[in-house]
């Protein structure tokens, strides 16, 4: 790599490049610069809720409002210094922030940007009317921001201030996103529901994510207040989160620099076309629409595009030349030690479990318990309950009466991430991988374990969390080392054969060492010899101590691999017990398996639970 290609190299020209820019502006331009920093800071923050995290949040610009009323309000009315209101407004954005996430624990899609619209609008209604805020003509002579005896007076001057807090925030959000919260905030984008079944907590994600846009949308308010050292309503209207949302698009609401990019882009648009105002707000929606057809991935993923396109069959052969590497099982973890009386009891126990959905019953009285150390079959034909089984033990259901009980608890109405910490891990019938993240990238999700209410080492503690990074990161060398992933760690799953994706899903499950692992069709769309792979894959996982249930199809693998199996027809259990067992009854003949089935279907003396 060319030495002015390299990253350092260019951070290096891009800060040389900002010290030098004011030598060559006039005080006019300056101004147009200090508001497009104050723009790309607040793009930033939308960036990371929208493209990030993947909430819409229509409510940007109020937390821009709040930052800069508060700092004029507290220094104009208080008599407050001015430092000392920006710390007040900082937090009273956060708090603003957690307010406007809330109504993103009940619902998302537009139905979320409705609402954070509306909350914008109460704010925006709120300013112009309030005696406090001065109504409609805004609060003037906010004090000038001392530091240190520099004259921040001189926009020339302020601008280094900004640049210097921008290019902090800038630093601050991609490493947000290139560690270990960025990539659960990414998985919950891809697949909310898959990243919960991972350990992500996805309320408390989503919490964070309009907290994350709200420190930005504060920092951006105060800076603006010291700048002008004047607010009023217009500048926070719905124009300007329309235009803030169009930056975001059109750069690129997943690359934070191509929000900046569209930030800086539309504010220098914007000064040239002020003549034409109303012509430019139409020209903006045009060219939004344009790029949301085709250029999703806003201008900052037309590089990639255009990679992809002019490498695509490159990528195909390099994939295709690629090998599946052999699958080197590991020791069971001494560390992984049952709870409280967990090594002598089973390992999942479900009693008189029934699932409604309105009338329909789709689970009716199922009693069923797993040992130890067991693989347990769970077949019946399509419609059975199978998979709504699994969706209720793995927390994705509520039961409508019963119980389930299992790695060591009472898990009857335990939220999916609660279970994968606990030690539970499942995959889905229908592949559930996080497709715009790398395979690496889908193991470390799974690795990390912590809680999300450790975040406040990002803003204390980095150091830990970059300890933390390379530890997760030779971890997931391991695993994928392991399930013979290596050569395809860098791409991206749905660029993989079927085949190769579910074993990305197996590993991807093992990932957080459960004691309790739930396999949903594990087989589907397999070959013969992928399916051999398969079997050994899970009799070597339940060697590491680890308990599998699984359901599936294909009867000769459930038969051979399986030491017990339950059979569902239409929501209730009808057989249990050992393969030879099962496939002489009477009932499953009839429901499931066919006149002809004993006499087709192998069935293999089964192992033992030691």
């Amino acid at each position: 790599m060319s030495i002015l290609t390299s990253k350092p190299a260019l951070i290096l020209l891009g800060c040389v490049a900002a010290y030098l820019l004011p030598y060559g502006l006039n005080s006019y331009s300056m101004h147009v610069v200090d508001i497009a920093i104050i723009f790309a800071l607040l793009a930033i923050g939308m960036g990371l809720v929208m493209g990030v995290a993947g909430q819409i949040n229509l409510a940007q610009v109020a937390f821009f409002g709040v930052g800069a009323y508060t700092t004029a309000i507290l220094t104009t009315h208080s008599g407050f210094g001015f430092w000392t209101a920006a710390i007040v407004g900082l937090a009273a954005t956060v708090l603003v922030g957690l307010l406007v996430g809330l109504p993103a624990l009940r619902m998302q899609s537009h139905y979320l940007g409705i609402v954070t619209l509306g909350l914008a609008l109460g704010f925006v209604n709120w300013i112009t009317n309030a005696e406090i805020t001065g109504g409609a003509d805004g609060i003037s002579g906010i004090p000038v921001p001392p530091f240190f005896g520099i004259d921040l007076a001189d926009e020339y001057l302020y601008y280094y201030l900004e640049i210097v807090v921008f290019g902090l925030a800038l630093a601050f959000g991609t490493f947000v996103v290139r560690t270990r919260l960025g990539r659960r905030l990414r998985a919950m984008r891809d697949d909310a529901l898959a990243a919960g079944a991972m350990g992500a907590e996805i309320p408390l994600l989503r919490m964070t994510a309009f907290m994350l846009a709200s420190v930005y949308g504060g920092a951006a308010g105060i800076l603006y207040a010291g700048l002008i050292r004047y607010v009023a309503p217009e500048t926070f209207s719905l124009g300007n989160m329309f235009l803030l949302l169009a930056m975001v698009i059109i750069g690129g609401r997943r690359s934070l620099i191509g929000c900046v990019v569209g930030a800086v882009g539309l504010v220098l648009i914007r000064e040239a076309l002020v003549d034409f105002a109303v012509y430019a707000q139409l020209g903006y929606g045009i060219v939004v629409v344009l790029m949301v057809v085709f250029a999703p991935t806003g201008l900052a993923g037309i590089p990639r595009r255009v990679r992809e396109a002019v490498g695509r069959r490159r990528k195909n052969d390099d994939v295709r030349s690629a090998e599946l590497g052999p699958y080197l099982p590991g020791p069971a973890p001494a560390e992984q030690v049952p709870e409280s009386g967990a090594d002598s009891g089973p390992a999942l126990e479900i009693s008189h479990l029934t699932k409604r959905f309105g009338a329909l019953t789709a689970l009716d009285d199922v009693t069923l318990t797993v040992r130890q150390g067991e693989i347990r079959g769970i077949v019946g034909p399509n419609g059975s309950g199978k998979t709504t089984l699994f969706n209720v033990i793995s927390g994705l259901y509520r039961p409508s009466a019963g119980q389930v009980s299992g790695v060591g608890r009472d898990i009857s109405r335990a939220r999916p991430y609660q279970l994968s910490l606990a030690g539970m891990a499942r995959t889905f019938q229908n592949l559930r991988l996080f497709s715009q993240m790398t395979v690496r990238e889908n193991i470390l999700v799974v690795l990390d374990r912590s809680r999300t209410s450790t975040v406040w080492q990002y803003a204390v503690w980095p150091v830990g969390v970059l300890s933390n990074e390379h530890r997760l990161q030779a971890e997931a060398d391991r695993v994928l080392k392991e399930y013979g992933l290596t050569a395809f760690a860098d791409a991206h799953p749905q660029s993989l054969p079927y085949g190769i994706q579910r074993r990305i899903e197996i590993a991807r499950a093992m990932a957080g060492r459960p004691s309790l692992l739930l396999l949903d069709e594990p087989a589907a769309g397999l070959n013969g010899e992928e399916v051999g792979q398969l079997s050994s894959i899970v009799r070597s996982i339940r060697d590491q101590g680890v308990t599998v249930v699984l359901i599936e199809h294909n009867m000769g693998l459930v038969m051979s691999l399986c030491e017990r199996i339950t059979v569902l027809a239409a929501g209730s259990v009808i057989a249990e017990g050992s393969p030879a067992e099962v496939a002489a009854t009477p009932e499953v003949i009839e429901a499931y398996l066919g006149d002809s089935a004993p006499a087709d279907i192998p069935v293999h003396a089964a192992p033992e639970v030691p």
